[in-house]
């Protein structure tokens, strides 16, 4: 569906709501006409996306993705909002204890009430992975990995994207750095670059399974710092700002829309909002202290310090050994 010239506009609640889904969307799209071409805004009415963790990441991306214009989605996660996610995470106080994916559901609809969203409390499991990513266009992933349970059930997903051949997103908000990821695996063959799979999951711990797969290489210093004081705390929870997983759902959607459109993305994005808004002296200072934040992790990691030194070598050994699927 394209976007054809509007000669009235809607100002009141009562006029959107009696119009039919289609001048709905007419009107809901008008403004991305001249910068979204009509035949990619004809993709987005027509694709299915599946938004798989709702929390800070994957539900930065939900209403940016309803408002550009996807229609039919299906959402996931099996958490509720507590206080602590009101820092950064889409939901107000009368949020708390409903469930993220409920709630990112009741958000498309609000911006857009024709829409298709169906609603998968549960979140993503070995058992379901299959099914949630059968039919999908995209798959945005914002499933957490701060748990083991977590961890297994993206490594699930990406299996479930490379088993259907499901081009994939994925984010990291790192201190002020959001680092947004492209896995198109309808042309790779291994998740994560073959850095890590689902065997080696009972072997790792849930931090050296993250080392894993992390991209450590954007990971500023005050996160390395942070990490090092903290990372033998069982019960430590990792700090997220706003200014970081907000930028997920521009970057997401953008990527999104060239996903379907058959535009190449690279693999990481990275975008530092504390480098872009620093002075000259403060990145000097962050470059120094960047090396050392490193070296202080490695030691704190005590047996797994190989870890980090392991990382971009078979990540780049998966990439060089990796064959294309021949194109669909």
């Amino acid at each position: 569906m394209g976007v054809a010239m509007i000669d009235v506009d809607v100002a009141t609640v009562d006029e959107a709501r009696n119009l039919d889904p289609g001048a709905y969307y007419q009107h809901l799209v008008y403004r991305n006409k001249g910068l979204v071409p009509a035949q990619v805004q004809q993709r987005i009415h027509a694709a299915k996306v599946l938004v798989a963790g709702c929390g800070s990441v994957g539900g930065a991306a939900v209403q940016p993705l309803a408002r550009v214009g996807f229609r039919d989605f299906r959402v996931a996660d099996t958490g509720t909002y507590e206080l602590n996610n009101l820092n950064r995470q889409t939901a107000f106080l009368d949020d708390l204890g409903k469930n993220k994916a409920a709630a990112a559901a009741e958000a498309i609809t609000r911006i857009n009430p024709y829409t298709d969203v169906s609603v998968y409390d549960t979140g993503v499991t070995r058992e379901n992975a299959a099914a949630l990513v059968d039919g999908v266009d995209v798959i945005v992933d914002g499933v957490d990995v701060t748990t083991k349970s977590g961890f297994a059930a993206k490594i699930a997903l990406h299996e479930a994207a490379l088993a259907q051949h499901k081009p994939l997103i994925t984010g990291w908000d790192l201190a002020g750095v959001m680092c947004a990821q492209f896995f198109d695996y309808r042309q790779i063959r291994a998740i994560f670059d073959g850095a890590i799979d689902s065997a080696e999951l009972d072997s790792l711990t849930v931090w050296e399974a993250v080392f894993r797969i992390a991209p450590m290489r954007h990971m500023p210093a005050s996160m390395l710092f942070e990490l090092s004081k903290n990372i033998a705390d069982p019960d430590y929870s990792v700090p997220q700002l706003p200014e970081a997983a907000w930028q997920f759902g521009s970057l997401a959607c953008h990527m999104a829309v060239r996903a379907i459109s058959g535009k190449k993305i690279p693999r990481n994005v990275p975008v530092d909002v504390h480098w872009q808004t620093s002075t000259l002296d403060e990145h000097l200072e962050q470059l120094v202290k960047k090396p050392l934040g490193y070296a202080t992790l490695v030691r704190t990691l005590g047996p797994a310090r190989s870890l980090l030194s392991l990382t971009s070598a078979r990540s780049w050994a998966g990439r060089l050994i990796s064959r294309r699927h021949p194109p669909r």
